[in-house]
């Protein structure tokens, strides 16, 4: 069965609960690909590589803006500084989880544009199924 992106939200965990960060326009590619370790010797004929560490860079998720006390802006701007947990949640109730450090940024703005902003995490964990547990790097 194919799924629309609609319906995704991302939520972070609120003491023991997960909560809800409205306004979420697009979601990062979640995963990284191993890098690759060169192991080529002056004898090999072709390259040989080993598999290294992931390396998923960092992730930005874009929202609407809103401004106010309790707005989406001041949740994360509020989180910034500190490791927070998120779990990206989609359609089919799939789920992907991570702690990480939120750093907010106003988009550019153009006549006619909405008002948006990019929250970028830097992973501190791998990114994981909600039913696996998450590992803090050492």
């Amino acid at each position: 069965m194919a799924y629309s992106a609609n319906k995704t939200k991302i939520e972070y965990l609120n003491g023991t609960t997960f909560q809800e960060i409205e306004l979420l326009m697009e979601v990062p590619e979640l995963g990284g690909d191993a890098e690759k370790i060169d192991i080529t010797t002056l004898q090999d004929d072709v390259k040989k590589h080993i598999k290294g560490i992931k390396d998923m860079g960092d992730l930005a998720f874009k929202f609407l803006y809103e401004s106010g006390g309790s707005s989406n802006y001041a949740l994360l701007k509020d989180l910034e500084g500190e490791i927070a947990t998120f779990r990206v949640v989609y359609p089919d109730d799939s789920t992907h989880r991570f702690d990480a450090y939120p750093s907010v940024k106003m988009d550019a703005g153009s006549i006619n544009g909405a008002l948006t902003f990019t929250c970028t995490m830097a992973l501190q964990t791998d990114i994981v199924s909600c039913d696996q547990p998450v590992v803090r790097n050492a």
